[in-house]
């Protein structure tokens, strides 16, 4: 089984990837849905107990913040696919405005802040860059350097 992690700015294109990518095989789980991490902690230990794939369509910007989503899926035996979302924070604020439901510029700006780049090290099975272009998405291999 799998689970799917994404990391990366508000508005850099996440819940319309996971539409575009993985919505007919894996499970959304995201706080903008969800609303508390209690919910959330219940919705990803049932896909875990039944072993439905499921992804995690949240900022997670830090490694702290990745790990809980990590050790969990390992300990059940499924394999973690990072995709990092490769963004300009002025692009995102941009689009942000675009939203019915914008977050607050100081939402993203802090992310940006605290955002980290994912490393292998981290229990990742595969990584992947993702890029929002005027084409659509752009998925790349994992190289260490932007």
């Amino acid at each position: 089984m799998q689970a799917v992690i994404f990391m990366g700015l508000q508005a850099s294109g996440k819940s319309s990837f996971y539409k575009e990518r993985f919505f007919a095989t894996h499970v959304r789980i995201s706080l903008d849905l969800l609303r508390t991490r209690n919910r959330e902690r219940r919705l990803m230990a049932m896909c875990l107990e039944t072993q439905q794939p499921f992804v995690i369509d949240n900022t997670n910007p830090t490694r702290d913040e990745r790990a809980k989503y990590i050790d969990a899926a390992k300990s059940a035996n499924f394999s973690v696919v990072g995709y990092y979302f490769r963004s300009k924070t002025d692009e995102c604020m941009a689009r942000n405005q675009q939203r019915s439901e914008p977050v607050p510029d100081i939402g993203i700006l802090s992310t940006a802040r605290k955002l980290e780049l994912p490393a292998f090290g981290e229990g990742f099975d595969t990584l992947k860059y993702v890029r929002l272009t005027q084409a659509g998405f752009v998925v790349e291999e994992w190289n260490h350097e932007i």
